[in-house]
């Protein structure tokens, strides 16, 4: 928000069991989208904007572009970052199982930020695991996130630009996965960014709101 906030109106919002968003009853992802409309519709009949770009990081990214594409009427575009935001097609489906596959050999903390960081800026590293610690929402409840995604040329044909936002040492997602999604979507813009890890907005949060200033610029 600080890096943006002069330039642009910058909403943001917890998802459903994330930070301090409450709910009573059983976690489900696929509330996510119509919340974020939700959301819209009442910036916008606030006197906000009409339209935003829906920036969403790894799980967010999912619940974003399915909001854009449910109401493409509220979005100026999407960037998924860390994330394929859930699109079916076999091959990419491929790919990113293979990639999880390889995460899973690591320690939880290890796949978000990089051990060096963890070392340099211990400080930033304790306030990752607190915040962490504001949510409800478990695995278990994030297991639809991903069914029903739209497919790639849904997502092509969207009538919004999107973004692929992926670190070169995210080891989550892999960035050979990020292109072959960026050779699916030809009018797509796929960064990959050198050097960032997986929880790149934390640990190089410069090189992350660089990316996002680029392209709101295109867009707006």
């Amino acid at each position: 928000m600080a890096a943006l906030r002069d330039d642009y109106s910058v909403i943001t919002l917890d998802l459903r069991g994330f930070g301090c968003t409450r709910w009573s009853g059983e976690h489900d992802a696929r509330s996510f989208p119509g919340d974020i409309i939700a959301v819209l519709d009442a910036v916008a009949g606030a006197g906000g904007p009409d339209r935003s770009v829906l920036i969403g990081q790894s799980i967010g990214a999912a619940a974003g572009l399915r909001a854009a594409l449910a109401r493409p009427d509220r979005a100026a575009g999407v960037v998924l970052a860390h994330s394929l935001g859930g699109m079916r097609h076999e091959e990419l489906t491929a790919l990113v199982q293979a990639d999880r596959t390889e995460a899973e050999k690591l320690p939880v903390l290890d796949r978000l930020l990089t051990p060096a960081f963890r070392e340099r800026r211990p400080d930033l590293a304790f306030l990752f695991r607190q915040m962490g610690t504001f949510n409800t929402a478990k695995m278990a409840d994030l297991r639809y996130l991903n069914s029903d995604g739209p497919t790639v040329d849904e997502t092509d044909a969207a009538p919004f630009p999107v973004m692929l936002l992926a670190g070169e040492k995210d080891a989550v997602l892999s960035p050979g996965t990020i292109r072959r999604a960026g050779e699916l979507l030809p009018r797509a813009r796929v960064e990959i960014v050198p050097g960032a890890p997986h929880s790149m907005y934390w640990e190089t949060p410069d090189l992350f709101n660089d990316a996002l200033r680029k392209f709101l610029a295109d867009v707006y």
